[in-house]
Parts: structure tokens; sequence; C-alpha cells
């Protein structure tokens, strides 16, 4: 009787070779994926709302656990459900990425200061929360350019919130600007008030952003992992030893 004998053809080392490469990027993005949904996710900062505290031009890393998972926790936010999961509310003072409540779908960055239930208002440049304004001390000018590119100081203090947080702001306008002087927010439940530090240059809860219902949030912010001046290219990395911000490169969010 004949042995059966294998026909099959056998698949060249370069066909072998090109398959396990393909394996290989399939397995690196799909943990891509996982960390990008469950724990980390890079956004830079576009805007000088948050100045001092964030630049445009900083790069930083947003956790995503921090408040549990909600349907913006997965890329493109898919309505696979609703709420929150393992969730836990922000705390006053965090620095948070959220989608934006009149569209659902853009990434804003800002500061929580009311939790809900709070009652919040501006009196003359000052912060009032429930009823108390929040204390703030001035501090040394803060150094910014202005369109022509000539240096300025622009005011600046260090405020600090009933829970203790301690930040900086600054006050371009002085304390008469569009929202230095604000009708009496009540936050609703489930939802949170937002605010930049650069309090005469932020769209925020105080206009058109409104009040940010917990769903929304993506995560807080927590370490700037790169940082390049406002206007320089981060590819061009032959320019790096001169647009690039050291100092600020692995620096925690506060």
């Amino acid at each position: 009787m004949a042995n059966d004998v294998d026909t099959k053809p056998k698949p060249s080392k370069d066909e072998g070779g090109i398959l396990e490469t393909i394996k290989v990027v399939v397995q690196a993005l799909l943990i891509a994926l996982v960390i990008r949904t469950l724990l980390f996710q890079p956004f830079n900062i576009p805007s000088g709302s948050l100045i001092p505290t964030l630049l445009i031009g900083d790069y930083l890393f947003v956790s995503k656990y921090t408040y549990g998972y909600s349907r913006y926790s997965i890329p493109f936010g898919p309505p696979v459900f609703s709420g929150r999961v393992w969730a836990a509310e922000p705390k006053r003072g965090d620095i948070a990425v959220f989608k934006l409540p009149s569209d659902n779908s853009t990434d804003y960055i800002k500061r929580v200061i009311g939790l809900p239930g709070d009652r919040i208002q501006m009196i003359n440049g000052i912060l009032n929360i429930n009823g108390q304004p929040v204390k703030r001390e001035r501090i040394e000018d803060y150094v910014t350019a202005d369109n022509w590119g000539r240096s300025v100081p622009v005011i600046r203090y260090r405020e600090t919130l009933p829970n203790g947080v301690t930040h900086e702001i600054l006050e371009r306008e002085g304390d008469t600007g569009t929202f230095d002087n604000t009708k009496l927010f009540v936050v609703p439940p489930g939802h949170f008030f937002m605010m930049g530090d650069n309090r005469d240059n932020s769209e925020d809860s105080r206009g058109a952003v409104g009040y940010v219902p917990f769903e929304n949030f993506v995560g807080r912010a927590e370490i700037i992992f790169f940082s390049i001046d406002e206007g320089a290219a981060a590819w061009k990395i032959w320019e790096w030893p001169y647009t690039v911000r050291w100092n600020r490169i692995f620096s925690t969010i506060k």
C-alpha cells in the first residue's frame, strides 16, 4: 500500500515573514486600542484657556479610569450604553477632558469648579462658591506676547478652592472682563461647572458650554509628556533643541 503524500504547497519564507509581520502589527494595534480605551489617552492643547497651567503646544496623558467609563471612553463614542460604569465623580480642582454637551463630540479641557448642587457666581472677578468668595492672592505678573509679538504683563493670582486645591489664574482684563460678573448658576444633579484658568479668555460653563453631564467626561489630565513652543512643528525634530519646552516634560498637572 502506497504511503500518503502531502501535496499541499508549503508557504515560502517570504510569505511566512509577511504573515508574522501582519500578526505582530494587529496585536500591537489591539494593545494600543485597549490602553487608549481603558487606561490613558493622549491629548494636545490647542488653545490658551488654561494658561498658565497648560500652554498651547503641551501634549498630555489623560487617565480614562479615574472617573470610570462611559460611551465616550470608547473611540467615536458609539451609543453602546448610557451612564457610567465603575464611576467615581470628579473632584473640585481636577483638570478634565470632556465632550462638549452641545455636540457630544468635540473635546474640551477645563478645570472642575462646581459640583452637583453648588451655587456658582462671579462677582467683580472673584469666584464665589455657595455664597463664599474663593480666596485669591495677587502674585507676580505673567508675561506673555500680544498680537504683535511684544511682551506684555498679565495680572496673575493664586486661587485656593474650598477643598484646598491651589492653582494660578490670569485676569487679562482685570476684574471687568465679560464673565467677571455673572448670574448665579445652580449646578444640576449629575452635572459639573467647568472653567478655564485664563479667566478672560476661556469659553466655559459661564457661557456657551453650560453645565457638563457626568457622562460626557473622558478623563482627568495627569502628566505632560511633551511640550513645544506655540507655532512650532513637533515633527521638525531638528528644531527641538530650541523649540521644545524641556522643563515641562514629565511634569504633573495640578
